[in-house]
C-alpha cells in the first residue's frame, strides 16, 4: 500500500508554486556571468588570431588567405601545433562570445554554419594549395595536427 495520500499532480503544483516564490524573491542575475563568459571567449579568440598572425609574420610568409600558393614556409610550431587553422578557430571563439553575449542559442548555432562554410570554401582549397606547395611535409603535418581543434 502506498504511503502517498496526496495525488502527484497536486504535489507538482505545490512544488511549482514554491519554485515560483523562490524565483520571485531570489532572482539570480546571470548578467555578470554572461559578460565574463562572452569576454573570455572573445579574448581566447583574439589570442588564437594574434598568435596565428604573429607566427606568419615571424616566419616572413603571407597571411593572405586568398593566396595560399604564395606561402614561402609551412608553419608548424607555436599555435600551429594545436590547430592547423588557429585564426579561424579564433574567429569561431569570437563568434561564440558574441552568441553568449546575445544570450541566444539560435545565434550560437550559427557557428556551425560558419565552421562548415570556412571548411568547404576556404580551408579545403587552402589545403589543396598547400599540398601542392609543400607535398609530404604538409601531408605529415595534417596527420599530426587537427584542422580545427
Amino acid at each position: 500500500m502506498l504511503n502517498n495520500k496526496i495525488p502527484p499532480v497536486i504535489v507538482v503544483l505545490f512544488f511549482a508554486g514554491i519554485m515560483a516564490l523562490i524565483a520571485h524573491y531570489s532572482v539570480i542575475d546571470f548578467t555578470a556571468f554572461i559578460t565574463y563568459l562572452a569576454a573570455s571567449l572573445v579574448i581566447i579568440g583574439c589570442v588564437f588570431c594574434i598568435a596565428g598572425v604573429a607566427s606568419f609574420k615571424i616566419a616572413n610568409t603571407t597571411v593572405n588567405p586568398n593566396k595560399p600558393e604564395q606561402a614561402s614556409k609551412l608553419i608548424t610550431s607555436g599555435i600551429y601545433k594545436i590547430s592547423r587553422n588557429p585564426m579561424y578557430v579564433g574567429f569561431a571563439f569570437i563568434l561564440a562570445g558574441w552568441g553568449v553575449w546575445l544570450s541566444s542559442l539560435w545565434a550560437l548555432l550559427c557557428i556551425i554554419g560558419f565552421i562548415a562554410y570556412l571548411t568547404f570554401f576556404q580551408i579545403i582549397p587552402e589545403e589543396r594549395a598547400l599540398t601542392k606547395l609543400f607535398g609530404e611535409e604538409f601531408t605529415a603535418y595534417k596527420a599530426r595536427v587537427k584542422r580545427w581543434l
